[in-house]
C-alpha cells in the first residue's frame, strides 16, 4: 500500500482483487433468480401484465434515478453509496419472500430500482480512481475484461445452483422456488457485509462529518451531473461511445427477450421453451465470461476501440442469424456465439468510456451510459413487438440485429482517438493480471 494524505491507498493488484472479490458476491445471487423471478411473480397471483410492468416499474426507477446517485457518489465517495446500493438491495429482495399482491411486487421492484442505480458505477469508479493514485493514466482495460469474466461466470453458476435447489426441493409442501429466492437474500447480506469490509476509500473532506459531508455532496452532485452532461456536448468520442449504447441495446432485445419467444415457436410450447432455457441462460453467461477474457487478451494485440468494433459488429450479425435459424439446436447455437460477443464487447466498451473520464465524473459518465442503455431498451422493445406482430417473430428479430451493427461506426472517433495516443505519447499500461 502506498500512503498519500494521511491514508492508505491500496496497490493496484490488491484493489483489483477487492474489485474482482464484489463483483462476484454482487452476481453470483443474480444467478440464482435471474430465470425464476417471473415464475415466481407468476406464482404467487401475479399475471403476465402484472409481471411486466413490476420489470418495467424498475427500469423506469434506474432511468430517472441514475444521473443524480452518481452524481452524488463522484461527490460524496463511493464507497458509502455503494454499501447503501447494497443495504437496499438486500431490504428488496428480503420483499420478494413476503410479496403476495401486485403492489408488494411493484414496492419491491421500485426499491430493486434504488438498488441498481446507486449500485451503478461507483465500484467501477472505484477501482479506476485508485488503480491511478499509484499509476496516473493507467489503462484498466485487462481488469474490466477480468471482472466481464467474473461477472458472467458468476451468474452461469449461480443459475446451475438455482436449478439444483429447485430440483432438491427439500420444504414439502412450499414451493420449489421458495429455496432459490431465500438464498438469493442471504447471499445478498453476505454482499453487504462484503462491501464493509473490502472497500476502503480515502475521506475526501477530513475532519468534517458525515451529515456534513453528505449535505455538502449533496450540493455539488447537481454540478457534476450538469459537467457530465456537458462533456456529451464537447467530447465528440465519448458523444458517440455512449451513442453505440442505443445500437447494442436494440441488439440485446433479440438474445434476451426474442430468443425465448422464439425457442417456443421452434419446440412448439411455453413450458418446453422454459424447461430449456434454464440451461441454456447459464450456457449463455457462461460463454459471456469466455468472450470477456478474450477481449482482455485481443485488446493487448489490436486495441480496445479495435476489439470493440470488431466485437459490436459480430454481435449484430449473430443477433440477425438468430432471426434466419430454422431450428431450436442451430438458435441456440447461434444465441450462445452472440453471448460470447455480447461479454467481448462489454469490458472494451466499458474501457473505453474511462479513458474519456476524470476522476470527480466517473460514475456520472459510467451512468450516463447505462441511463441511454434503459431508455433505448425501453423505447425499441415495444415497437419491435409491434413489428413481430405484424409480421413475424424472424422479421422483427433480423431488423433489430441488422440495425445494431450501425452502431460499430460510432466507435470510430474512439478508434482515431486510440490511434492518435501511443506509447511515445506518454500512455501507461498496469499490469493487474496477477493479484
Amino acid at each position: 500500500m502506498a500512503a498519500e494524505h494521511g491514508y492508505a491507498v491500496l496497490s493496484p493488484a490488491a484493489a483489483r482483487r477487492v474489485f474482482l472479490t464484489l463483483s462476484f458476491t454482487r452476481w453470483f445471487p443474480v444467478g440464482l433468480v435471474v430465470g425464476l423471478l417471473t415464475l415466481w411473480q407468476l406464482e404467487r397471483g401475479l399475471s403476465v401484465a402484472q409481471s411486466l410492468t413490476v420489470s418495467s416499474a424498475a427500469g423506469l426507477t434506474v432511468f430517472f434515478l441514475e444521473l443524480p446517485t452518481s452524481g452524488f457518489a463522484d461527490a460524496f465517495g463511493r464507497r458509502p453509496v455503494f454499501i447503501t446500493a447494497a443495504a437496499v438491495n438486500v431490504v428488496a429482495s428480503a420483499m420478494l419472500i413476503v410479496a403476495q399482491s401486485f403492489w408488494a411486487f411493484l414496492a419491491a421492484a421500485v426499491l430493486t430500482g434504488v438498488f441498481r442505480a446507486l449500485d451503478s458505477g461507483p465500484l467501477e469508479a472505484w477501482f479506476v480512481d485508485t488503480v491511478h493514485v499509484s499509476t496516473p493514466g493507467a489503462d484498466v482495460d485487462g481488469s474490466l475484461a477480468a471482472q466481464g469474466t467474473v461477472l458472467g461466470s458468476s451468474i452461469a453458476a449461480g443459475a446451475l445452483v438455482s436449478g439444483a435447489l429447485v430440483w432438491w426441493h427439500p420444504f414439502t409442501g412450499a414451493s420449489a422456488l421458495l429455496l432459490p429466492v431465500l438464498v438469493f437474500v442471504g447471499l445478498n447480506l453476505v454482499h453487504l457485509l462484503a462491501t464493509i469490509v473490502l472497500l476502503k476509500e480515502p475521506q475526501t473532506r477530513a475532519g468534517s462529518s458525515a451529515l456534513a459531508r453528505a449535505a455538502a455532496s449533496a450540493k455539488e452532485a447537481p454540478t457534476v451531473v450538469r459537467d457530465g452532461l456537458g462533456l456529451l456536448r464537447s467530447n465528440r468520442v465519448l458523444r458517440g461511445i455512449i451513442v453505440v449504447e442505443v445500437f447494442w441495446s436494440v441488439a440485446m432485445i433479440v438474445f434476451e427477450t426474442f430468443q425465448p419467444i422464439r425457442l417456443a415457436e421452434l419446440v412448439g410450447s411455453e413450458e418446453r421453451a422454459g424447461a430449456i432455457m434454464g440451461p441454456v441462460a447459464a450456457g449463455g453467461w457462461a460463454v459471456f465470461a469466455i468472450g470477456a477474457a478474450l477481449a482482455g487478451w485481443t485488446s493487448r494485440r489490436v486495441g480496445a476501440a479495435r476489439t470493440a468494433i470488431l466485437a459490436r459488429v459480430l454481435n449484430g450479425v449473430g443477433a440477425v442469424v438468430m432471426g434466419l435459424v430454422a431450428g431450436p439446436a442451430a438458435l441456440i447455437a447461434a444465441y450462445s456465439v452472440t453471448y460470447l460477443l455480447h461479454g467481448s464487447g462489454g469490458p472494451m466498451h466499458a474501457a473505453l468510456l474511462h479513458r474519456e473520464a476524470r476522476s470527480g465524473n466517473r460514475a456520472t459518465v459510467l451512468s450516463m451510459n447505462s441511463m441511454v442503455a434503459f431508455a433505448a431498451f425501453g423505447l425499441c422493445a415495444p415497437l419491435l413487438g409491434l413489428l413481430a406482430e405484424q409480421t413475424s417473430t424472424q422479421v422483427a428479430m433480423v431488423a433489430a440485429g441488422a440495425v445494431s451493427i450501425v452502431g460499430a461506426l460510432f466507435y470510430l472517433p474512439a478508434r482515431r482517438a486510440e490511434r492518435a495516443h501511443s506509447p511515445a505519447d506518454g500512455a501507461v499500461a498496469v499490469e493487474t493480471a496477477t493479484p
